[in-house]
């Protein structure tokens, strides 16, 4: 994977420019194509990235992959984008969907935004799906982050939010176990201070995430909901997301026995 072939997935992946470079959401391919070109060593050597059935991922119309979410920062995050960028062909930009304390994180808001991370609200969501975009959701929240050792893989409090709006805006769902971020960066404690209006200040076990072996899983795409006024209907809205909640629990569980070692 030479970083010549990362640059030019950024390039050539669709980009909606909304003037001067930059979408409305603050995308800047310049600064996405950096990203992946300084974060290859990471994905291939020191995570030793394994993916499987990225081939499930539509080509084009509104997507959204579901994943678990575990470890003090959101590594797991930026190796499944990572991973989406490099296997989709035609190579599709994923837009991580973070929680609404993110854009006021000094500088780091800036940057994620320039790699197309976007404030999960309503709204955006909203127009994220209707020009056809691929988004990327975490619906256990900062809650997956926070869970015990002990409880690993276990999925955390569940958001429904995406399930409505895969509902009203037909798009596709394709649910993504993450095996190896539970391993990677623990949290051993956690400190009552809201800074920048996070819940929590994350206290690791080890100070820089440990070289766990990742393993990337895409589920068979769904289509929950039968008609777009389901969105409306909030029986409707919980059964569609329970559905995503069982299948991605299932391909978290396949995934973790298909390996081996303590740590499954």
């Amino acid at each position: 994977m030479e970083s010549a072939t990362f640059t030019r997935i950024a390039r050539e992946a669709p980009f909606f420019d909304e003037g001067h470079g930059f979408d409305v959401f603050g995308l800047h391919p310049p600064h996405l194509a950096a990203a992946i070109s300084w974060a290859r060593p990471l994905y291939e050597r020191y995570f030793r990235v394994d993916s499987r059935g990225a081939e499930r991922i539509p080509a084009s119309g509104p997507v959204i992959l579901v994943a678990n979410h575990a470890g003090i920062l959101p590594v797991d995050g930026a190796l499944l984008c990572l991973d989406v960028l490099y296997r989709t062909s035609p190579p599709r930009i994923p837009r991580p969907v973070g929680d609404q304390f993110i854009p006021k994180l000094p500088l780091i808001g800036t940057l994620f935004s320039r790699l197309g991370v976007v404030s999960g609200t309503r709204a955006n969501v909203r127009r994220l799906l209707e020009r056809g975009e691929l988004l990327v959701i975490w619906p256990e929240g900062v809650a997956g982050p926070a869970k015990r050792f002990r409880d690993r893989y276990k999925l955390q409090s569940w958001r429904v939010g995406f399930a409505e709006q895969a509902i009203r805006h037909r798009a596709v769902i394709v649910p993504v176990a993450i095996i190896g971020s539970e391993e990677s960066w623990p949290l051993i404690a956690k400190l009552p201070l809201r800074a920048f209006g996070a819940p929590y200040i994350p206290v690791p076990a080890v100070p820089l995430p440990l070289p766990a072996h990742y393993r990337v899983r895409y589920g068979a795409p769904m289509v929950v909901g039968t008609d777009a006024g389901e969105a409306d209907d909030p029986a409707a809205v919980a059964r569609a997301s329970a559905s995503v909640r069982d299948a991605l629990a299932q391909l978290v569980g396949d995934s973790r026995l298909a390996r081996r070692g303590w740590f499954r």
